[in-house]
């Protein structure tokens, strides 16, 4: 059930204390595209995490998005952040995210991921053996393969709610 719980819950990526993270040794941050850094299908540019994320460079993070969603949809989002992204991630396998901390030298202990799902993000990070930062969705749209993970998330928050290890709006860091 480990596997399940966020070394970090918080309401936002706009709530995170990232200077903590940063007196922590965290030097790179992961975040998720849909429903972390910006609503779900939403037209409108997300200036608000472009503000964000241009501040956290400039605190000295590495910023990279990494989605499972195909490289045509992260890739606009990628220029548009300036940021580097790994798409199609295979979240919650950890595979191509320990590829990526050899790409760019991070040891695990350098890294958090940052996130609004606990069945792709949070697992995939802690199977990973990253820090792992779990989030209240942007938006209350999903993708269909979302929905479905969320009623399963449902479950298992139940389950670590139950044994009082993780509680859906109990804030913590």
């Amino acid at each position: 059930m480990e596997n399940y719980i966020p070394d970090i819950y918080q309401k936002s990526i706009y709530t995170v204390d990232y200077s903590k993270l940063l007196s922590r040794g965290i030097k790179c941050l992961l975040f998720d595209l849909d429903n972390t850094l910006m609503p779900h299908k939403s037209s409108e540019e997300p200036k608000k995490a472009k503000e964000l994320l241009v501040s956290l460079k400039q605190k000295g993070f590495k910023i990279i998005i990494v989605s499972n969603s195909p490289k045509k949809h992260v890739s606009k989002y990628k220029k548009y952040f300036e940021v580097d992204s790994l798409h199609s991630a295979m979240k919650p396998f950890q595979g191509k995210l320990l590829k990526l901390f050899t790409d760019y030298n991070f040891a695990v202990n350098e890294v958090a991921i940052i996130g609004d799902q606990i069945l792709t993000d949070i697992v995939g990070g802690n199977k990973a053996g990253i820090t792992t930062i779990l989030v209240n969705p942007a938006s209350n749209k999903d993708h269909i393969l979302s929905k479905v993970g969320r009623l399963i998330e449902k479950r298992k928050m139940k389950k670590l709610r139950d044994h009082d290890l993780f509680c859906k709006g109990r804030y913590y860091d």
